[in-house]
């Protein structure tokens, strides 16, 4: 060979390498802003519709629902296209349809109210009219072009699954800078049009891809089941069932994980996003060739995580949360790798690749159907995240083995051990010895302690885990003890007898909305109400009230005060006859049960008339006369978190508007897990002359008579706050440095750091 003969073949070698690079590059870059706006949009829609529904968890978890029926119907579609249209004539198909989702563009809400009695329906025909086609339109795009790179003739074309890493990395891209970068800096306005004009960018992108795919596509006699179907193993029946299994039980964990977690903190895209972060995390892991150490570690840790989960459960209040949100993070990635990598260890040849994507959805759109709509209606508490955690468990590689008569000898040795542990646990408790402990808790013990006896093996049973973990759930119901529950869209709501039957509470999560005592210390039936917990007599709500009537200098008939946030109706008995009194309530099973005389007696026997406007607060009130309201009280929860669209700029701009010139506002800020303090007072840089206080019942016990509280008083001038500033316990505040908040701004990571890190 000559020396110029060479180096033409170089360059002819070099050119084809340089080829190849770009093809890689286009498509792993359209890819990845696929996903990029494909993610970026939920978190965004999510929360223009937020506000609508009163703050509430499930408007994600619906949310997340609808994502993945629209993504499977965007698989079903390029699926379709990739089997029954030309692979030259594919490209000019799909950009018509994305021609065609820029007509609905830039995405926005209408303006219509969510009828009181289903948010189901109304928020599922919001998301499909305001972001569904463009939407559908994006999610084909992963499997499609995937397909159309399989036919390139690339060196990695046979094997195309690589590409779902540059996908994944544009999703998770996406959720981390939405949060950081996007959601604090940039309004929901502003974030419509950039998402407007990257839908652009990406149309463009795919007609290069859909050029560079034909010039390079081997040629075929017309669509692609043609001829390559034909030499492809044919799938079964049980390998399709397995993908919708193991996909159906991630995506099920993932709303239900994020629902958990949301309900005691806030509703916010900073909390949605760390779950499904997580989820996506799992898919770049183990979307690829690892070392089967990895998966083996996984598969060791999972019962570890998943006992724990059940452990923290049966515990109560801020510890049981604290245990099973930490253990829950761990058992859900855990579990979540494991279905996954099972997945990956399962997919089929490339010629199936877009059926497979096509399962995967369909199992991800069931999950997420289960925990964000079955679930609720089913379960009357968030029992499907242990559910699922199990199913996770059951899904192992080694419960497709058969059941050998050892397992079964295990099982009963620890079966045995249960009951010698659950016998000793009750004898102890007897004589004063320990607490009572739930049975959930001695199993997830007992799972653990059988850990560490059969460590040495050289995989962990499947089938003993899964069945002493199936045995918790099924006895947790029953053993918690958590009273009379009832569980509707904005949350789960359970009516128990505390201190030997002597006291009724009401909790919404894991947090009490109200207390009656129905005994008094001698065991005696209390003949009339005494409103407890953050609603006592010598409470700051309850001293708002005397302070109100006093500035305000009306007569008791002229006197009107509106209550956002009904709770077991505890604020009703601190009404006069004469005085209006207004109260505003989201949810209809909260009202259901404040007017059952049989769960709490404070409408009946104090306010048997009560005025209740069911709705969200923010539209409900909107619709008073302005300056209607001598004493206005926020109070509205979502378990322990405050609707984060009650705390903004426009929110207060409502308040002032309908507070009385003398009136006065309270809201209530008490949370176990955000600061709010500093985001209540902040408001008063948007509205000049709004005068401030802070007040910390510190002098009531921590009991369910009277609970601590903090509430922040707001009036128009400091003479209408006067009598609240005369408190011992009341200090006037400035405006902090805090940024408000608004309906297009919200910072949760910085009250988490102020009330963890700064106190």
């Amino acid at each position: 060979m000559t020396t110029s003969s060479l180096r033409a073949a170089l360059g002819r070698g070099l050119d084809l390498a340089r080829e190849q690079a770009a093809v890689l590059a286009v498509f792993a870059g359209t890819l990845f802003l696929s996903a990029l706006l494909l993610f970026s949009v939920q978190p965004m829609f999510a929360k223009m519709v937020l506000p609508r529904l009163g703050g509430s968890p499930s408007v994600w978890a619906v949310s997340m629902c609808f994502f993945q029926a629209v993504l499977l119907a965007g698989y079903c579609y390029a699926h379709a296209l990739n089997r029954l249209v030309a692979p030259r004539l594919a490209p000019a198909v799909h950009l018509a349809l994305v021609a065609v989702a820029v007509l609905a563009l830039p995405i926005s809400i209408s303006a219509s109210e969510p009828p009181a009695g289903d948010a189901y329906l109304w928020l599922i025909g919001t998301l499909a009219l305001g972001v569904g086609l463009p939407f559908f339109a994006v999610s084909a795009n992963a499997p499609l072009l995937q397909a159309w790179f399989a036919r390139t003739g690339h060196p990695h074309a046979a094997d195309p699954y690589f590409l779902y890493g540059a996908s994944n990395l544009g999703s998770l891209a996406a959720l981390l800078l939405y949060p950081i970068a996007i959601e604090p800096v940039i309004g929901l306005k502003a974030q419509s049009g950039l998402w407007t004009a990257g839908f652009l960018l990406l149309g463009a992108l795919i007609a290069v891809c859909g050029v560079v795919g034909a010039a390079n596509a081997r040629e075929t006699a017309g669509p692609s089941s043609s001829r390559d179907l034909a030499v492809l193993p044919a799938l079964r029946w049980t390998d399709r069932a397995r993908w919708i299994a193991l996909s159906f039980v991630p995506s099920g964990l993932l709303v239900a994980f994020t629902t958990y977690v949301t309900t005691d903190i806030a509703s916010a895209p900073f909390l949605w996003v760390i779950p499904l972060a997580l989820f996506l995390l799992t898919f770049i892991l183990v979307f690829r060739d690892a070392p089967p150490r990895s998966h083996a570690l996984m598969l060791r840790l999972q019962p570890i995580a998943v006992a724990l989960v059940l452990f923290g459960i049966g515990a109560d209040g801020n510890t049981g949360w604290l245990i099973t949100s930490l253990a829950g993070v761990a058992a859900f990635f855990i579990s979540t790798m494991v279905c996954h990598r099972e997945l990956y260890e399962h997919r089929p040849a490339a010629g199936h690749l877009t059926e497979f994507y096509l399962w995967m959805s369909l199992g991800g759109v069931l999950g997420g159907i289960f925990a964000a709509l079955v679930s609720p209606q089913v379960f009357n508490a968030i029992y499907e995240f242990p559910l699922l955690l199990v199913l996770a468990m059951a899904l192992r590689p080694g419960m497709r083995n058969s059941v050998s008569a050892k397992d079964w000898r295990e099982l009963g040795a620890l079966a045995a051990a249960a009951l010698v542990v659950m016998a000793l646990v009750g004898l102890a408790g007897t004589y004063g010895l320990v607490r009572e402990t739930p049975l959930p808790r001695t199993l997830a013990v007992i799972g653990l302690a059988a850990l560490l006896v059969l460590r040495g093996r050289a995989a962990p049973n499947a089938f003993v885990y899964t069945a002493l973990m199936a045995a918790a759930v099924v006895l947790l119901p029953s053993s918690m003890n958590r009273g009379n529950a009832e569980r509707s869209f904005f949350g789960t709501h359970r009516v128990s007898l505390m201190e030997n039957g002597a006291v009724r509470v009401l909790l919404h999560g894991t947090t009490v909305h109200g207390a009656e005592r129905i005994k008094d210390r001698d065991g005696k039936p209390v003949a009339r109400p005494v409103p407890a917990t953050y609603y006592h007599p010598e409470g700051p709500m309850a001293r708002g009230v005397t302070a109100a009537r006093s500035i305000s200098g009306k007569p008791e008939t002229a006197f009107r005060a509106g209550i956002i946030g009904l709770g077991a109706g505890s604020m009703a008995c601190h009404a006069r006859t004469a005085e209006t009194w207004r109260f505003y309530e989201i949810d209809p099973v909260v009202v259901r049960i404040a007017r059952d005389p049989s769960r709490f007696t404070f409408l009946s026997r104090c306010r048997p008339d009560a005025d209740i406007v069911l709705g969200d607060a923010r539209l409900t009130l909107a619709k008073e006369k302005p300056q209607s309201f001598d004493y206005l009280v926020i109070d509205a929860f979502s378990s322990d978190s405050v609707p984060v669209h009650l705390l903004t700029r426009e929110a207060m701009q409502l308040y002032v508007d309908k507070l009385a010139p003398r009136g006065i506002l309270a809201m209530h800020v008490s949370n176990r897990h955000l600061d709010l303090i500093e985001v209540a007072t902040s408001l008063t840089k948007a509205h000049p002359g709004l005068v401030a206080a802070v007040v910390d019942d510190k002098a009531a016990k921590r009991g369910l008579d009277a609970a601590r509280s903090h509430v922040v008083f707001f009036a128009r001038s400091r003479e209408a706050l006067a009598p609240v500033l005369a408190w011992h316990d009341a200090r006037a505040v400035a405006a902090p440095r805090t940024q408000p908040w608004t309906d297009d701004y919200s910072d949760i990571l910085s009250a988490l750091w102020a009330k963890y890190v700064r106190r």
